[in-house]
């Protein structure tokens, strides 16, 4: 089935984004945490959002989960780790499962501002976003695990189940990671090595360490990982007032656009978003 479009993110933009496209009865697929937005659930409170009046970053969230269930909108619990352009469609890879729509709104919030040295170079050659999907390759061998999110440690543990030794960096305090081929640091990896493929990671204080693969568990890659020939500018996607980025078919909202890192922007973009795929796709369906 090929949807008329991916949603890829559920903050305010991508909330904003799915009740649209929902009472304009689209099919789309939502893709992204259930838990919605931990930034807003950690806002003590918030006094700019029109309509409410200081509430906490909770009842937002709250108010934005009943409306969801209420207008019964599923959301697809995985991170997109590639968007291929398919001639007059999309192709989304998230996790294990594989999307094709004709139009995508990016709503991932701020991309990550810094990679380890040579992680795009070695993409595909022992550098992996995707635990599920490329697990199985390193059945029994040693590989090097970081994680910025407690959240993905269900993955961290799926590993240890395949690999013979896993070298896991949590970037969060107090992992609660336990088996017994499990090796954690707290030192950071630098840089990742190798020839054809990767065969080592060098660490902040010096120490190579020899590895066969490596997974970058993460709440959100590059954009330019992510969509190859995205236009970006200072770490944002460049869009115009229709929320359009250079690739025809595939819009952005929220804060991945830029400043201001205001919900409310975020929901307001999301909606122009929507409306412009609504546009797009009766531009293209004639």
């Amino acid at each position: 089935m090929i949807y008329d479009a991916a949603i890829v993110g559920t903050g305010p933009a991508g909330v904003s984004a799915a009740l649209n496209l929902q009472i304009h009865q689209k099919k789309f697929v939502w893709i992204g945490s259930r838990n919605l937005s931990d930034k807003i659930a950690k806002a003590e409170k918030i006094s700019n959002y029109p309509g409410l009046l200081d509430v906490t970053g909770e009842q937002l969230m709250q108010a934005y989960r009943e409306q969801i269930a209420g207008m019964q909108i599923p959301i697809e619990e995985h991170m997109v780790s590639s968007i291929m352009k398919m001639g007059d469609h999309f192709a989304l890879m998230a996790g294990n499962e594989y999307y094709e729509t004709r139009t995508v709104i990016l709503a991932t919030g701020i991309s990550i501002r810094t990679t380890i040295e040579n992680e795009t170079e070695y993409l595909g050659r022992g550098v992996s976003y995707c635990a599920t999907c490329d697990g199985a390759l390193y059945r029994g061998r040693t590989i090097a695990v970081v994680s910025n999110n407690a959240r993905f440690e269900h993955e961290v543990q799926y590993l240890s189940q395949l690999a013979g030794t896993v070298h896991f960096f949590p970037q969060y305090p107090k992992p609660a990671v336990k088996a017994d081929n499990v090796v954690l640091h707290a030192d950071k990896i630098r840089s990742v090595v190798g020839e054809t493929n990767v065969n080592s990671v060098l660490l902040s204080g010096g120490e190579s360490l020899a590895v066969d693969g490596v997974f970058l568990l993460r709440d959100s890659i590059s954009f330019q990982t992510l969509l190859k020939g995205l236009e970006v500018a200072d770490n944002h996607i460049v869009v115009d007032r229709q929320m359009a980025t250079n690739i025809p078919g595939v819009y952005a909202a929220g804060d991945c656009t830029g400043r201001p890192y205001q919900y409310a922007k975020a929901v307001g973009e999301g909606n122009v978003a929507a409306h412009a795929v609504l546009e797009y796709l009766q531009l293209i369906m004639k």
